[in-house]
Parts: C-alpha cells; structure tokens; sequence
C-alpha cells in the first residue's frame, strides 16, 4: 500500500512527531508507515484522513 502521509506532513510543515500527538500513536509508527513497513489500522487510516482533511483512498493508495 502506498502512503501520501510523508508528502501530506511536510506540506503542512508537522514533524513526525506532532503527527504522531495529534492522531495518538507513536513517531515509530509514522516514520514505519511514511517507509512502508507499517499498514495502519482501518481507524489510524481514518484519523490520518481526517487530520489532513482528506478521504482514506486520497492518502493511501491500496492499488500499489
């Protein structure tokens, strides 16, 4: 699964880890799904989502 989540956290200017805060998971986690070693959970999918102001389908791309 492809991840926008990278792209769409430096646009805004956010690190890491005040990404991690605002959607409650570690910056592991998020540093593994900009990687792509991690597929997040469906409601991770959607906190990440929302947080961007996005729909799940324009911040992964689960074709790839």
């Amino acid at each position: 699964m492809q991840s926008r989540v990278k792209e769409l956290r430096t646009a805004r200017g956010l690190s890491q880890q005040a990404l991690a805060t605002a959607v409650g998971v570690s910056r592991q986690t998020i540093n593994a799904i900009e990687t792509g070693r991690y597929d997040p959970s469906l409601m991770l999918a959607v906190h990440l989502a929302r947080h961007f102001g996005s729909t799940v389908e324009e911040v992964f791309d689960v074709d790839s």
